[in-house]
C-alpha cells in the first residue's frame, strides 16, 4: 500500500488517558497505529495463538507485562471482552496505557460501559478521506470508495466482494451476532439499495422475507460493527408537519456499490445523486470526528411529512447542507433550504454541488464540492 499519511492523532489523548479507537474492518487502525507509536508489546486477537492463550486465562495479559511495559496495543479486542477487566486492573493499579482497536462496539458497550465511558477515550478511524489523498477521482471514489486496501487494489471490485464476505463470515456468523446468517445477508443487499434514503422497515422487510421488528434489528447491528449509522430527523417545534422516520448511509460508497452488484456509474443517474451524498455525509462525519468540533448526535435532516422538502444535513440546528451531484444548480435546487430558513433561524447555508460557480443567492452560498471538502479540512465551513 503506498504511504499515505492519516490525519487523526492521538498523541494528546495518549497524553491523559488510554485510548479505544474504533473503525470498521480494513481502515488502517493498524498500520496507522504501527507507525505512528512505539508500543512496548502488542496482542492481536487475529492471531489464533494469542487468542486462545488470552481466552483460556485472560491474567496472561497482567503476567507477560513487563514492569517497563507502559504503553501497550491490544488488536481487536471485541474478540475478547473479557479482557477489558484486565485492562481496567492494569490501568488503575499499574498505571499501564492501552491503545484498544475494534471494528465492533456492540460487545463492549453490552459489557463495560463503565470503563468505556470514563477511563478510555473513544476515537474513531474512517477510510480515506479526501484531505489525506494527493490525487482525487471522484468517480473512482464514488464507485470504490476510500477503504485503504481497496484505493490502492489493482482488482477492488473482487476485493470488495472479499470485504463482505469476510464481514457476513467473521464480524456477523463468527461472533453470533445475527442468528439467521441467510436472512442477514438477503436483509443487507436490500438495506445497501436504501442508502441516503427514509427507511421503511415494512417495505424493507418484505422486500428481503425478514420481519420488520428484525429488520430493525438489524439496522441497530449494522451501526454497531460500524459499516453505516442513521441519521435522525430534524424536530422544530413551530413550522410544518416533519417525518419521524430516520435515514440511513453506510460508511463507504463501495461495500454499497458491491451488495448491488454496480461495476460503473454514470453522472446522468440518480444513483450518482445518492453516491455524491453519500461521500460528502461521511466526509462530514470523520471531519467532526478528526476535529472534535461537534457531537455527531448534533447531526440530522429535514425532511417534510409529505416529502417535498428536504435538506439533507443539519448541523446543531445552526448549519444547513443541501448536497447535489448538478453540474449547473438551478432556482429549484434551492427550493428546500429556504423552506427550511422559513422553519429555523440558521447561520449558514450551503447547497454543495459540481456547479463551478461560486456565488450566493438568497442567502444560501453554493459551493463547488472540491471547495467545499478544502475548507471544511481547513475548519472555515463550521
Amino acid at each position: 500500500m503506498e504511504d499515505i499519511k492519516r490525519i487523526l492523532s492521538l498523541k494528546k489523548d495518549l497524553e491523559r488517558k488510554s485510548v479505544l479507537l474504533l473503525g470498521p474492518r480494513q481502515t488502517g487502525k493498524t498500520t496507522f497505529l504501527n507507525t505512528q507509536i512505539k508500543f512496548d508489546k502488542t496482542f492481536n486477537l487475529l492471531h489464533a495463538d494469542i487468542y486462545t492463550r488470552l481466552s483460556q486465562d485472560p491474567s496472561f495479559l497482567r503476567k507477560s507485562l513487563l514492569e517497563k511495559d507502559k504503553l501497550i496495543l491490544i488488536d481487536e479486542i471485541q474478540k475478547l471482552p473479557v479482557l477489558m477487566d484486565e485492562v481496567h486492573a492494569l490501568i488503575e493499579e499499574k498505571k499501564v496505557r492501552f491503545v484498544l482497536t475494534g471494528s465492533s462496539a456492540k460487545k463492549l458497550r453490552t459489557t463495560h460501559t463503565g470503563l468505556t465511558g470514563g477511563r478510555l477515550r473513544v476515537r474513531h478511524m474512517f477510510p480515506f478521506v479526501s484531505a489525506e489523498l494527493d490525487t482525487f477521482n471522484l468517480n473512482k471514489i464514488l464507485l470504490y470508495g476510500t477503504l485503504p486496501p481497496i484505493y490502492t487494489s489493482t482488482d477492488p471490485f473482487r476485493d470488495l466482494k472479499d470485504y463482505v464476505g469476510t464481514y457476513l463470515k467473521e464480524e456477523i456468523a463468527a461472533e453470533a451476532l445475527a442468528r439467521n446468517i441467510a436472512s442477514f445477508s438477503r436483509y443487507l443487499k436490500v438495506a445497501a439499495s436504501c442508502n441516503t434514503r427514509q427507511l421503511n422497515f415494512e417495505t424493507i422487510g418484505s422486500e428481503s422475507q425478514v420481519p420488520s421488528r428484525t429488520v430493525r434489528e438489524y439496522f441497530h447491528l449494522l451501526e454497531d460493527t460500524l459499516i453505516g449509522t442513521s441519521l435522525k430527523p430534524l424536530k422544530i417545534k413551530k413550522g410544518r408537519k416533519v417525518t419521524t422516520k430516520p435515514k440511513f448511509y453506510f460508511f463507504d460508497a463501495g461495500i454499497v456499490n458491491s451488495l448491488r452488484q454496480i461495476k460503473s456509474i454514470s453522472s446522468s443517474t440518480e444513483l450518482f445523486g445518492e453516491l455524491f451524498e453519500q461521500f460528502l455525509y461521511n466526509e462530514f462525519r470523520a471531519y467532526l470526528s478528526y476535529s472534535e468540533q461537534l457531537d455527531e448526535d448534533t447531526l440530522s435532516y429535514w425532511r417534510t411529512q409529505r416529502g417535498e422538502y428536504e435538506v439533507d444535513l443539519v448541523a446543531n440546528k445552526e448549519i444547513a447542507f443541501e448536497f447535489k451531484s448538478t453540474q449547473k444548480v438551478q432556482s429549484s435546487d434551492l427550493k428546500s433550504l429556504l423552506a427550511l430558513q422559513d422553519d429555523l433561524k440558521l447561520k449558514k447555508t450551503y447547497l454543495i454541488s459540481r456547479d463551478p460557480f461560486r456565488r450566493i443567492e438568497n442567502g444560501i452560498e453554493l459551493l463547488h464540492y472540491q471547495d467545499f471538502l478544502k475548507e471544511l479540512w481547513q475548519g472555515a465551513i463550521l
